[in-house]
C-alpha cells in the first residue's frame, strides 16, 4: 500500500511541475505591477504567478499551524 501511495504522490508532484512549467513557457509577456504607488520592474507574467504560488504554499501551512495551536490551547483551557 505504501508503494502505491508513493507512486501516486510522485505522479501528482510530476503533474504539478509539468503544469507550472507549461504555464511559465506560455506566459512570457512582460508586465509591470503597481499597487499603492509602488511599481515593479517589467517581468514575465509567469514570474509573478509562480512567486504568488510559492508564497501561498509557505503562508498556508504556517497559518494552519498557528490557528491549530490556538484552537488546541483554547480547548485545554476550557476543559481544565
Amino acid at each position: 500500500m505504501r508503494g502505491i501511495k508513493r507512486v501516486f504522490l510522485l505522479l501528482t508532484v510530476l503533474a504539478a511541475v509539468l503544469i507550472v512549467l507549461g504555464f511559465v513557457l506560455e506566459n512570457q509577456q512582460g508586465v509591470s505591477l503597481s499597487f499603492s504607488g509602488l511599481a515593479t520592474a517589467q517581468m514575465p507574467v509567469s514570474v509573478f504567478v509562480v512567486v504568488a504560488l510559492i508564497v501561498g504554499l509557505l503562508i498556508g501551512p504556517l497559518l494552519s499551524v498557528l490557528f491549530r495551536g490556538r484552537r488546541v490551547k483554547s480547548r485545554h483551557a476550557t476543559h481544565n
